[in-house]
């Protein structure tokens, strides 16, 4: 499956929201979709869900328009809905059938989603009995329902532990595994490295980066490396290099300093220079930025 978002505009009280969004998910795969709080992010999600119509473009999948009420999707929001007073199982079994299960399909699909997040034993409890950590597991035990082929995750990991953190990785990599389309929007962005093969950034309602994330690390790393020297002569050794070396700019994370080589620097020249200025490098590598990294380099940092 490919799903494509075209072109999508949505403005709410004169101010525009979405600014032509568009990316293409392929099943198989999980596609990190990343933006800061307010970026666009749920807004795209809750137009793609068809919770209300985007202003223009248009929503294709296999190039058909995608009716999310016709396909079987499995959809945990940011805002989660069930009701903290009903029991669980009788609302996990509700929820199935509104998708079309029959009551035994729902019933059985419900049961196999509270053993696998060791809820059996709660199953005729109020979900507002629960922790917060066990309410967030039947949330998402509400969005894996009856097998859907496309699977939207908005903060997922939000209120677990590590042990049940485990456990959700171990499904999520199941689904990807099993051909799923799956959306995974986070702000734990070890999770969404860990998972998903494609980005899209979106900021104040634009895409701003879309890819492949192993190119686009390799994109990002080509003009930077990495170099290092005794732990206490980091700053000494920075200084050095930005007083004795043009055309670079220096920057560091905890391990070592980062060179961006700009206006056609090579790797050799710096190399070549290091030794003229008799600077001895203890380390020299290949630069692989984080996705924090790209994160903070494409729209700056979170709590800008």
């Amino acid at each position: 499956m490919i799903l494509e978002i075209k072109g999508i505009n949505k403005s709410f009280t004169n101010k525009q929201i979405l600014h032509d969004v568009s990316f293409t998910v392929t099943s198989g795969k999980a596609m990190g979709f990343l933006g800061r709080n307010g970026a666009g992010k749920t807004t795209t999600i809750r137009a793609l869900m068809d919770v209300f119509a985007a202003d223009s473009g248009e929503f294709l999948l296999d190039g058909k328009k995608f009716e999310p009420s016709k396909k079987k999707v499995g959809y945990l929001p940011e805002e989660r809905g069930l009701y903290g007073k009903e029991k669980i199982l009788s609302q996990l079994i509700y929820f199935g059938t509104l998708r079309g299960a029959s009551h035994s399909e729902a019933k059985a699909s419900a049961e196999y989603w509270l053993e696998r997040f060791g809820l059996s034993y709660a199953k005729n409890q109020k979900l507002e009995t629960l922790s917060k950590g066990n309410q967030q597991k039947i949330q998402i035990a509400q969005a894996l329902l009856n097998d859907p082929e496309i699977i939207i995750l908005d903060e997922p990991f939000s209120g677990l532990d590590p042990v049940n953190s485990q456990v959700l990785e171990e499904v999520i990599v199941e689904s990807i595994q099993k051909g799923k389309l799956v959306i995974f929007s986070s702000h734990q962005m070890g999770y969404v490295e860990e998972f998903c093969d494609e980005i899209t950034l979106i900021d104040q309602g634009k895409i701003v980066l879309s890819g492949n994330l192993k190119e686009i690390k390799r994109d990002l790393g080509k003009q930077r490396i990495r170099v290092g020297f005794a732990s206490d002569q980091h700053e000494t050794m920075r200084n050095k290099l930005e007083s004795s070396i043009t055309q670079i700019k220096v920057d560091h994370d905890d391990k070592s300093l980062i060179i961006e080589l700009l206006e056609g620097k090579t790797k050799t020249m710096f190399l070549q220079e290091c030794m003229d200025a008799k600077i001895e490098l203890e380390m020299f590598g290949v630069y692989e930025p984080s996705l924090q990294d790209i994160f903070v380099k494409t729209v700056g940092d979170e709590n800008a």
